[in-house]
C-alpha cells in the first residue's frame, strides 16, 4: 500500500510539475504577445480614429452622410440585382425562353386566370392552348425560326395569343402601333420584312389603304371578325385574298409543341416600335433575354406578390404595357387585367371590378384621373402599388394622397436602351437612382452636353461626367453578353450604331445614347428634365419632328417650309406639338388644315398650335433653327405672327386670342 501511495504521490507530483512548466512557458511567450497585440490594436484603432476624424473634418462627412442615408436602399437593390443575375444564369443554362417559361406556369396552375379583358377571362391553360393552335397553324404554313410576321391588332386576348404562339416556332412578331396610318404604317411593316400581316376587324381598312406600298410577297390574315363568313371555309370578309384565323382559335390543334432545336435564349422575340430621334419609327429588337429582364427586375425590386392582379389601360404594342406589365403574367404567373382603351371615368371602377392590386400608368393617365370629379371609388380599390413613368413631381403627392397609393414605382428607360432606372422607395419626383457608394455596380452615367446635345469632351478626348445637381444626358455602358448592360438596338444596323457613343470614360468603351436629359441629387436620385434632338413626348408617345415636318410638307406640295417642335403647357405632361409654317403670302387655309392633318398623322402627333410666319431662320447647312421658336413657344406676348390653337370641340384650328391663351395657361381648356 505504501509503495502504491508513493508511486501515486510521485506520479501526481510529476504531473503537477509538468503543468507548472507549461504554464511558465505560456506565460513567458504569451504575455508579451498579448501586450504586443493590445498595443498594435490600440494603435490601429487610434490611428484609424485620427484618420477618420481628419477625413470627416475635411469634408468626408458628406460621403459618410450619403452612406448612412442610402446604404439600405443600395443593399436592397444589390440583392435584387444578384437575384436577377442568378435567375438569368439559370435560364441561359437551361435555354428557358419566354414560351418555355410560360408553358411551365400553365402546368403549375392551369385554372388560374391569366388574362381578363372586359368580361372575357382566359386561364393559363386557355392561353397556352390558343397559342399552341396558332403555332401549329403557322408552322403548317411553312413559317420557321427567324421569319417575321406583323401583328396589327388592338389590345385584346387574341393579340397575346398570336405573338406568344408565333414565338413557339421561333417566328418574330412585329407589334405595330394601331394608331399608325399611311406611310408610317407601311414603313413599319416593310422594315420588319414581314412575310405576313395579321389584322383585326376594326383595322382592316387602314391596311387596305397601304397595301400597294407593302414590299415583297405578303400573306394576309384576319382575326375577330363579327360578320358571317362568306364561305364555309376560312375566307375573310374584311379583305380580299385574306384568310380568317378565327377557326384556328376554335378548332386548331392545341397540343403542346417542342421548342425548335435551334432556339436560343438570345433569339429575337418581337419588334417594338419607337420614334427614336429622327425620321420614321424604328423597330427596336426585343430578345427573349431582354423581355425577361424588363419584366423581372421590376418584379423583384418592387416586391410583386404571387396573388397580385395587375390592371393596365396602356396599349400592348408598347414596352410599358406589353412587356413590363404583360410580362408579370407570362413570366411570373400573375393575373393581367387590361382594357383596349383608357377611360378616366371607368378607371377605378375597373380596378374594383378586377380586384386589382397593381396598376400601370403613364403621366397622362395620372393627370386625367386627377381631373375627374371626386368619387367614393377613389379609395375603395385595393391598389397598393402603381408602376410607370411620367408622374409629374407637382402632382405626385396629390395623386398618392387622393387615391391612397402606398407605393410608387416610377421608372425610366428606353425600349431599345440599357440605361434603365427605377424608384424603389417612392422618392417623390424621382425616376430612379444610381448608387453613390458603389457607382461601378451599375454603369449608368450622366454626361455633360452642350446646347446642341453634343457631348462635352476634355483635353484627353473623353466625355465629362456631371456632378450632383448638374443636368446631363443619361448613357449606359454597353457590355457584350451582359443580361443588364447588353445592347441589341434596332432591326436596322445603321440606326443602332447612331445610338452609340465611344470613348466616354476610357478609350475604346461604348455607351448607349438615351437622348434624354436628367439630373442627379447628392444621394444619387435621378430626375427627368427633358428630351433632346428632334423628338418630343406627348400623350405617352414619342413624336418625331422630322417625320411630322415631312408629312405636313406634303400637304403643301413641299412648297412651304415647316418646322415642328414641342412646347410646354402648364399642368400638362410632356410637350405638345407646334408647327411653324413659313407662309409669307398667307396661302394656307388654317380652318381646313386640321382635316388634312387628320388624314396623315396619328392623333398624338398632330400639332396643337400653328404659327404662320414670313420666314424661318436656318443654319449655314440649311438646318431649321428651332431654339428660338421653342423658347417663344405660343407666347402671344412675344410673338407678332398669327397663332392658332386646335379646338377639339369644333375640330379645327382657331385664332389664339388673349382670352383663349389665358384659359390654356390656367388649365381651363383641357389638352
Amino acid at each position: 500500500m505504501r509503495i502504491r501511495r508513493f508511486f501515486r504521490f510521485r506520479s501526481s507530483h510529476l504531473w503537477n510539475s509538468k503543468i507548472l512548466k507549461m504554464m511558465k512557458i505560456i506565460a513567458m511567450y504569451m504575455v508579451p504577445l498579448v501586450i504586443s497585440y493590445w498595443y498594435i490594436t490600440t494603435s490601429l484603432i487610434l490611428n484609424a480614429g485620427v484618420i477618420l476624424g481628419v477625413y470627416l473634418l475635411t469634408g468626408g462627412w458628406k460621403f459618410a452622410e450619403i452612406c448612412i442615408k442610402t446604404l439600405r436602399r443600395d443593399l436592397f437593390a444589390l440583392f435584387c440585382l444578384v437575384r436577377f443575375k442568378l435567375y438569368m444564369a439559370r435560364n441561359i443554362r437551361r435555354n428557358r425562353t419566354v414560351p418555355v417559361i410560360f408553358q411551365d406556369l400553365a402546368r403549375q396552375h392551369p385554372m388560374k386566370v391569366a388574362l381578363q379583358w372586359e368580361n372575357v377571362k382566359w386561364t393559363f391553360s386557355d392561353l397556352e392552348e390558343y397559342s399552341n393552335a396558332i403555332a401549329h397553324h403557322f408552322s403548317g404554313l411553312g413559317l420557321k425560326r427567324g421569319d417575321n410576321v406583323a401583328i396589327f391588332v388592338s389590345s385584346r386576348p387574341e393579340f397575346v395569343a398570336l405573338w406568344l404562339g408565333l414565338s413557339k416556332i421561333g417566328v418574330v412578331s412585329a407589334l405595330i402601333n394601331f394608331n399608325l396610318r399611311g406611310d408610317a404604317l407601311a414603313h413599319c411593316i416593310n422594315i420588319a420584312e414581314a412575310k405576313a400581316v395579321i389584322i383585326d376587324e376594326g383595322l382592316a381598312t387602314h391596311i387596305k389603304d397601304v397595301r400597294e406600298n407593302l414590299k415583297g410577297e405578303m400573306s394576309y390574315y384576319t382575326v375577330c371578325e363579327s360578320s358571317e363568313k362568306q364561305n364555309a371555309g376560312d375566307q375573310s370578309t374584311l379583305m380580299e385574298n385574306a384568310k380568317c384565323l378565327d377557326h384556328v382559335f376554335k378548332d386548331g390543334n392545341r397540343n403542346p409543341l417542342p421548342q425548335p432545336k435551334d432556339a436560343d435564349y438570345f433569339d429575337r422575340l418581337t419588334y417594338i416600335y419607337t420614334s427614336g430621334t429622327t425620321g420614321l419609327p424604328k423597330a427596336a429588337v426585343i430578345t427573349h433575354n431582354r423581355f425577361i429582364f424588363m419584366c423581372t427586375m421590376p418584379h423583384y425590386i418592387l416586391s410583386y406578390k404571387k396573388d397580385d392582379i395587375l390592371y393596365c389601360a396602356l396599349p400592348l404594342y408598347h414596352s410599358n404595357g406589353g412587356i413590363v406589365g404583360l410580362g408579370q403574367c407570362l413570366i411570373h404567373g400573375l393575373t393581367f387585367a387590361f382594357r383596349s382603351k383608357f377611360s378616366a371615368s371607368n378607371f377605378w371602377t375597373d380596378c374594383i371590378k378586377y380586384n386589382a392590386t397593381v396598376i400601370l400608368y403613364i403621366g397622362e393617365i395620372c393627370r386625367y384621373l386627377l381631373a375627374q370629379p371626386h368619387k367614393v371609388t377613389d379609395k375603395q380599390h385595393r391598389v397598393r402599388l402603381i408602376s410607370g413613368n411620367g408622374l409629374r413631381p407637382e402632382i405626385w403627392e396629390e395623386f398618392v394622397s387622393r387615391f391612397n397609393i402606398a407605393k410608387v414605382g416610377e421608372f425610366y428607360g428606353a425600349t431599345e436602351g440599357n440605361a434603365n432606372l427605377i424608384n424603389i422607395d417612392s422618392k417623390a419626383g424621382s425616376c430612379g437612382f444610381v448608387s453613390r457608394i458603389a457607382p461601378f455596380a451599375y454603369p449608368v452615367k450622366l454626361m455633360r452636353v452642350d446646347d446642341d446635345s453634343e457631348f462635352i469632351r476634355g483635353l484627353d478626348g473623353l466625355c465629362t461626367p456631371c456632378q450632383p445637381r448638374e443636368q446631363g444626358m443619361i448613357v449606359g455602358k454597353i457590355i457584350k453578353g451582359s443580361p443588364t448592360q447588353g445592347y441589341v438596338g434596332y432591326a436596322n444596323e445603321s440606326a443602332s450604331q447612331k445610338k452609340i457613343v465611344r470613348d466616354v470614360l476610357e478609350k475604346g468603351d461604348q455607351y448607349f445614347i438615351s437622348g434624354d436629359i436628367l439630373e442627379m441629387d447628392e444621394l444619387g436620385y435621378m430626375y427627368f428634365r427633358d428630351r433632346t434632338g428632334d423628338t418630343f413626348r406627348w400623350k405617352g408617345e414619342n413624336v418625331s419632328t422630322a417625320e411630322c415636318e415631312s408629312r405636313i410638307a406634303k400637304v403643301f406640295y413641299k412648297k412651304l417650309t415647316v418646322a415642328v417642335y414641342g412646347v410646354t403647357i402648364p399642368l400638362a405632361d410632356g410637350k405638345a406639338g407646334m408647327a411653324c409654317i413659313e407662309d409669307p403670302e398667307k396661302t394656307v387655309d388654317i380652318e381646313k388644315l386640321y382635316g388634312q392633318l387628320e388624314m396623315i398623322l396619328p392623333s398624338y402627333a398632330r400639332p396643337l398650335f400653328i404659327r404662320q410666319t414670313d420666314a424661318i431662320e436656318v443654319t449655314s447647312t440649311h438646318k431649321l433653327k428651332k431654339v428660338n421658336l421653342t423658347k417663344e413657344a405660343f407666347d402671344i406676348h412675344r410673338i407678332t405672327d398669327p397663332l392658332y390653337f386646335f379646338d377639339s370641340k369644333q375640330k379645327k384650328y382657331v385664332p389664339l386670342d388673349p382670352d383663349l391663351y389665358n384659359k390654356v395657361m390656367d388649365g381651363t381648356v383641357r389638352v
